[in-house]
């Protein structure tokens, strides 16, 4: 995050509020791409995914500090599990075709109010979760559509460190951050 000051006063505020960061996935924390390889010998199809290592660090630093992470998406990916293991992400939902309950189940699991809730997505199936959370998170390269409606855009694209951009954000609100930074660790 290059510039802090910049943020609105409003954007802050709820920042401050934020115990639980959930995430759309293609589009957000991947470029949106999505690649299919074809094995041999009829083998099948594999689904590829490039995840930021930013990303990752910045999920760590969350779980660190206490803020619990989710990843909502639309589509059923063995590389999205794989990332939320290794990323030690609270809550994981693929194959969503509406993340409305989802959603309603993580508030639930993670026993936080609405206004509690980070949410970050990229395009329009996002708005309904976008307009229900304290801190509606678009990406840079999101519909014009969900950019309206939220509080927050990226100034980095999905895929290129999103999700390290809002979680600096959330923990430099809430006065954290230098305390996270020891924290790192690879």
């Amino acid at each position: 995050m290059s510039d802090f000051a910049a943020v609105a006063p409003e954007v802050l505020e709820r920042a401050r509020k934020i115990k639980l960061f959930l995430m759309d996935v293609d589009g957000t924390i991947t470029d949106g791409g999505v690649c299919l390889l074809a094995l041999p010998n009829d083998g099948g199809v594999a689904e590829l995914k490039v995840f930021n290592s930013l990303d990752g660090l910045g999920i760590k630093l969350a779980k660190d500090m206490g803020i619990r992470t989710g990843f909502i998406t639309g589509r059923k990916s063995p590389a999205v599990s794989q990332r939320a293991r290794e990323n030690h992400v609270d809550f994981v939902y693929l194959g969503q075709e509406t993340k409305t309950a989802a959603f309603e189940d993580c508030l639930a699991k993670a026993q936080v109010a609405a206004d509690e809730v980070a949410y970050m997505g990229d395009d329009l199936p996002d708005m309904v979760i976008a307009k229900r959370v304290g801190l509606a998170v678009a990406v840079a390269n999101a519909a014009p559509e969900l950019k309206a409606i939220c509080h927050y855009v990226t100034e980095t694209s999905g895929g290129r460190g999103t999700a390290r951009e809002v979680i600096e954000l959330i923990l430099k609100a809430q006065g954290r951050w230098e305390e996270a930074i020891p924290l790192a660790r690879a």
